[in-house]
């Protein structure tokens, strides 16, 4: 059964230490394996017909086929395989990680220190994550059956001279697990829903970027309440994220900063490395951004904006939780839900990562579940009319 079969990857990445180092990470996690590595792009679309890859872990800076032009010739020759930038040119091109993304990479983790980063075993559950998520996801649609290791050595040895590759040391492995009490008290009577909505708060993780992009490239142009979204993303990039977001969308998206007011159809999305909070105003609600702790690993946190959300907006407002790892913001959409206000997950089947909506529809605090692909359609329709589908 190819369900039963780990996950393959193809690292492609010009640093010999480097496809070494991630190699470790990728053979030492459960479910996953290597079946590949190249130097470059070129190599490495060679290697995909061959090796049948879930996924591709791709450098961008390489010689002769670099990843920008690796990510061109894939949407030019029709291949599916899902790409993964991990990349040190990311921490400082966020225009181009953002034209990666636009090109058809799924999402994009940060080399920790330089193009050679010895310490990437920093990033290594996340690498795991976003591996086993999009990987997963290709293998469902499409029945995928990469080779098996040693068959996929042997073709690596074929197209690629053998080379002088370092000898490493085990990598340290971190688990960090923290028990949280999600229970909220339940309303005592039946929750009144509102007669309007005054505001959308949106929470979501990984898949996010291009989740993002296929709902406000889908939402309606009058779209008749203001939009805050929280996003898990590194500082430095959701300036270009917000860019890209409004030359796609008929709605205006903007990086957030402090004071700024809560538009109808405008879109605020909060800063990496910042909290965002909203207080109502009698004539416009404003935002409010902070450097306070992280809150369940993050900085942005949704949990932090539903919070707020709930206590300034309560029944007068609509939160969506999205894809994404973990449960940032699972807590806080149920105390708007309490409150009165309307919620949305995004269904299992559309996610990349089935974690923050799970934790927030197995405690009971989702009022819709709804596909990506309905998930504009649905949003347009609950600011409207907050009893819709209920």
């Amino acid at each position: 059964m190819t369900e039963n079969l780990p996950l393959g990857v193809l690292i492609c990445d010009d640093s010999a230490l480097m496809r070494n180092l991630i190699s470790r990470i990728i053979d030492g996690a459960e479910g996953l394996t290597v079946v590949g590595k190249a130097m470059n792009g070129k190599f490495a679309l060679q290697k995909i017909p061959l090796l049948k890859p879930d996924l591709i872990l791709l450098d961008i800076e390489m010689p002769e086929m670099n990843g920008i032009e690796f990510l061109k010739e894939r949407r030019r020759q029709g291949i599916k395989v899902p790409v993964v930038i991990l990349s040190s040119l990311a921490r400082r091109g966020a225009q181009i990680t953002m034209e990666a993304l636009n090109l058809g990479a799924s999402d994009f983790i940060l080399k920790p220190s330089g193009s050679i980063s010895e310490d990437i075993h920093v990033v290594s559950d996340q690498i795991v994550t976003t591996v086993r998520a999009y990987g997963a996801q290709y293998r469902r649609h499409t029945g995928n059956v990469p080779l098996l290791p040693d068959t996929a050595e042997s073709v690596t040895r074929a197209l690629v001279p053998p080379r002088h590759e370092e000898i490493i040391p085990p990598l340290r492995e971190i688990r960090e697990k923290r028990i949280v009490d999600f229970s909220l008290p339940r309303p005592r009577h039946e929750r009144q829903l509102p007669s309007g909505i005054d505001l959308l708060a949106i929470g979501i993780s990984t898949g996010g970027p291009n989740a993002l992009r296929k709902v406000f490239a889908a939402m309606e142009r009058n779209l008749p309440v203001p939009v805050v979204v929280v996003q898990h993303m590194p500082a430095g990039f959701t300036g270009e994220f917000a860019r890209s977001l409004d030359r796609i969308s008929g709605l205006e998206v903007k990086e957030a900063e402090e004071g700024d007011l809560l538009n109808p159809g405008r879109v605020l999305i909060t800063p990496g490395n910042r909290h965002i909070e909203v207080e109502k105003r009698s004539l416009s609600g404003i935002v409010h951004l902070t450097e306070n702790e992280p809150v369940n690993g993050h900085r942005p946190s949704a949990d932090v904006l539903f919070k707020s959300v709930a206590a300034e907006y309560g029944n007068r407002a609509v939160a969506v939780i999205m894809t994404g790892m973990g449960r940032d913001g699972a807590r806080e959409i149920g105390t708007i839900q309490r409150m009165g206000g309307v919620t949305i997950a995004q269904d299992a089947e559309s996610c990349i990562v089935y974690g923050m909506p799970k934790v927030a529809i197995d405690h009971g605090y989702i009022d819709h579940v709804v596909k990506l692909q309905d998930m504009a359609d649905t949003i347009g329709r609950l600011v409207r009319s907050p009893s819709y589908g209920g």
